[in-house]
């Protein structure tokens, strides 16, 4: 739904360029919405500088819409369309299979919706759209209220949301401190819960996490949530006592 509550004003430096692809989406019958991070960062009042779309059009359409498009993530539906001497990364609406080995799913099915998709989304402030057109917010999954509420929630089941991606624990404790939120109390004990997925998670990927955490102005927060959660133990045992 349209939330009754706001609109947000792009950057304008960015604006041309955002509103250009949008326009080509519509223009040619079919749906394009910012989505994820750079929705939450703008209405939170950050610098953004990476902007993502979601679109019923699929890869093959999007890619006789631009000239410049490269196949990022072709296998689950995302190509980056060059414009302005930026990488937009574009993805069509989709639902994810199973996911067997605590990061991907081994399949992905596209979808029709923009509410199917945020569905399939870690947390409820990354699950919020932006109409480039109007600059109108969309919220299926209740990320403004808990905006408003400084939480981090999953959307949906949080055993299910970290059963599928064991990265997205250490997500919900970076964004406690980067947004300095508490995690919602549920969301929160499913970490415990599911620290055996989250033990699958490459050194790789956990070591770019911490560099983002590190990053944040709170970093504090983010270590004791892991702490308290038993992540951190995990990965950093000799800090965890």
């Amino acid at each position: 739904m349209k939330s009754p509550l706001m609109k947000i004003q792009l950057p304008k430096e960015k604006h041309r360029d955002i509103r250009r692809i949008a326009d080509s989406f519509f223009e040619a019958g079919f749906e394009c919405y910012l989505v994820g991070g750079s929705v939450r960062d703008i209405i939170l009042g950050f610098d953004v500088d990476d902007f993502d779309f979601a679109t019923n059009a699929r890869p093959e359409q999007v890619s006789r819409l631009f000239r410049k498009v490269v196949p990022t993530g072709i296998k689950h539906g995302t190509v980056s369309v060059l414009s302005g001497g930026k990488a937009y990364e574009v993805t069509t609406y989709r639902s994810d299979g199973k996911y067997i080995d605590g990061r991907r799913p081994e399949e992905v099915s596209f979808s029709k919706t923009l509410e199917e998709d945020v569905r399939r989304r870690d947390f409820t402030i990354n699950g919020i759209a932006c109409d480039v057109r109007t600059e109108e917010l969309i919220d299926h999954v209740g990320g403004l209220a808990d905006m408003e509420r400084r939480l981090i929630r999953t959307i949906g089941d949080p055993m299910e949301r970290f059963g599928e991606d064991g990265l997205r624990t250490f997500r919900a404790c970076r964004f406690a401190a980067k947004l300095n939120f508490d995690i919602e109390e549920e969301t929160f004990a499913a970490i415990s819960k599911t620290l055996e997925i989250a033990s699958m998670v490459s050194m790789e990927r956990v070591r770019d996490e911490l560099v983002k955490l590190l990053e944040t102005d709170l970093p504090s927060i983010g270590f004791e949530r892991m702490r308290e959660s038993g992540l951190l133990g995990l990965f950093l045992p000799e800090l965890a006592a």
